[in-house]
């Protein structure tokens, strides 16, 4: 099985990776042009690339994306083996997809509304450090959030129905959420000047990737799962 949610991981980096240079490579070379605007305006020479755009463009981000599709996929496998007999669904392709949008949900959406990616040239390289820890400590909280959820819903099943358990579970994650995004600080560092447009659908493409990556890779897991399950169930 976790070969299996590997092998989708990195089926579904790839169609990431696509969607990614079709939609968020134009938006990097125009922050990327306003940021070198911006320096020779203020007489700043800028520093040489140790690494060529189009080498970050296609083998970086190619590589970069793999690395984590595999790695999610890998994880998804593991959890999916760990939810499927255990849940009320009984068809893997349903959980695989149910599992996508979860993982989606909190691993990239919720903290993506707190801390949204931010293309070059946004950003104060001063703060790197804060940024990057608040953003993992949200991904962390969100996990810790989803998992809490998930058991106030399956107790409030239990006791009642399962559709008392996903209203009370949906509802129990949305007001911690709410909470911890409140108790974090907020980072506003978008220079004057930079283009709104490019800010917007740079983000736009960020998300629209997740989107792709994490909802083909349920689809692709869901098809590859089957088949094995099926030929256990018969055994």
């Amino acid at each position: 099985m976790l070969a299996r949610g590997m092998i989708a991981g990195c089926l579904a980096a790839a169609l990431a990776f696509a969607f990614a240079r079709i939609f968020g490579e134009p938006q990097v070379a125009l922050a990327i042009a306003f940021e070198a605007a911006r320096s020779a305006a203020e007489g700043i020479t800028p520093e040489p690339e140790l690494v060529s755009r189009s080498v970050q463009a296609s083998y970086g981000l190619a590589t970069a994306t793999l690395l984590y599709g595999v790695g999610f996929g890998g994880l998804f496998a593991l959890v999916f083996s760990f939810a499927y007999g255990r849940l009320s669904i009984s068809s893997p392709r349903v959980l695989a997809l149910l599992l996508a949008v979860a993982g989606f949900v909190t691993v990239v959406l919720v903290p993506d509304l707190k801390y949204p990616p931010n293309p070059p040239a946004v950003g104060n390289p001063a703060s790197l450090a804060l940024r990057t820890e608040t953003y993992f400590v949200m991904i962390a909280l969100s996990i810790c959030v989803a998992a809490i959820a998930c058991l106030i819903g399956q107790k409030a099943a239990q006791m009642r129905d399962s559709w008392t358990g996903w209203l009370c579970g949906g509802a129990v994650f949305i007001l911690l959420v709410a909470l911890v995004q409140f108790g974090l600080p907020d980072v506003n560092e978008v220079p004057d000047g930079f283009p709104a447009v490019v800010l917007w659908r740079f983000r736009e493409a960020a998300l629209g990737m997740q989107c792709v990556l994490w909802g083909s890779m349920g689809l692709i897991f869901g098809a590859l799962a089957t088949p094995l399950l099926a030929t256990r169930a018969r055994s």
